[in-house]
């Protein structure tokens, strides 16, 4: 009773609203706004910003610049074993494991269905009973996405939803919680089958971005196919203005998730993540 009074506040708010009116303030080029969000932020987070290719935060022109900063290359090395799936995010691990034929585990006594999450079941059958590793991005972390196998993009869709927060206690609370909230899915051909990157909206988020559409989000469901989009592994694909969740799937025995990975476990974006099945 104590988590949902906690997280009560989130279904009462104007979710949206609030996340518009944020977006707007993180925009703001006053300098004296900006820089005072961007220090408060550091201070409050201990954000390393001797990790930033641009270490003074004063020399960002927005708090949205400044969050979706560039690391420098050299700390986050992509792993190169041919095999080797990379893990896409800085973060941490929220579940890891495998699909129960269309059931993935959110949180103790909490699942939530494939097909909900992916937009439709014709795109969930080819995952059916294979793995999935949910990846949780605090708001200190470094926030692009990067791919974790090279691939190319055949389908996107962004699926509008609800703006709950997706840290650890709201997803031990809310039901279905990342099919509930605001999403983009990602349907890439792999040397492996095919694989879906989700990238999922939350409170305070200010918008999704990917590096082949600015602008994916709309007010209502949008399918887009796509031709000529190839990324490898390690080159970014997107990012979020403020914290959120990356979801990976693989179909059936196509890959092994790194065995020291549980919930909880923190990771950088380039390292092991898993392995490709041959």
């Amino acid at each position: 009773m104590k988590k949902f009074l906690k997280v009560l506040p989130q279904y009462l708010a104007p979710q949206h609203t609030l996340t518009r009116v944020l977006g707007w303030l993180c925009e703001s080029r006053w300098s004296w706004l900006k820089n005072w969000m961007i220090q408060t932020f550091i201070r409050r987070y201990q954000v390393n910003m001797q990790d930033a290719q641009i270490e003074n935060p004063l020399d960002y022109p927005t708090f949205n610049h400044f969050f979706i900063r560039h690391l420098k290359p050299e700390l986050r090395p992509v792993v190169q074993g041919v095999d080797q799936i990379a893990c896409l995010v800085d973060g941490c691990v929220s579940q890891i494991g495998k699909i129960a034929q269309d059931s993935l585990f959110q949180a103790k006594g909490f699942y939530y269905n494939l097909s909900t999450l992916l937009g439709n079941e014709k795109n969930a059958m080819s995952f059916i009973d294979g793995n999935f590793a949910t990846l949780y991005l605090a708001p200190r972390d470094y926030h692009r996405v990067h791919m974790p196998c090279s691939g190319t993009l055949r389908e996107t869709t962004y699926i509008p939803g609800q703006l709950f927060s997706v840290n650890q206690l709201t997803t031990s609370v809310v039901p279905k919680l990342f099919t509930r909230n605001e999403r983009l899915v990602c349907l890439f051909d792999t040397e492996q089958g095919p694989m879906a990157i989700i990238l999922v909206g939350a409170m305070l988020v200010g918008s999704i971005h990917t590096t082949w559409d600015e602008a994916p989000c709309a007010n209502k469901m949008v399918s887009k196919n796509h031709t000529g989009i190839h990324l490898n592994r390690g080159e970014e694909l997107g990012y979020f203005k403020l914290g959120s969740t990356v979801i990976v799937v693989f179909g059936k025995n196509k890959v092994a998730w790194n065995e020291n990975l549980q919930p909880e476990t923190h990771v950088k974006m380039g390292e092991l993540l898993g392995s490709i099945i041959k």
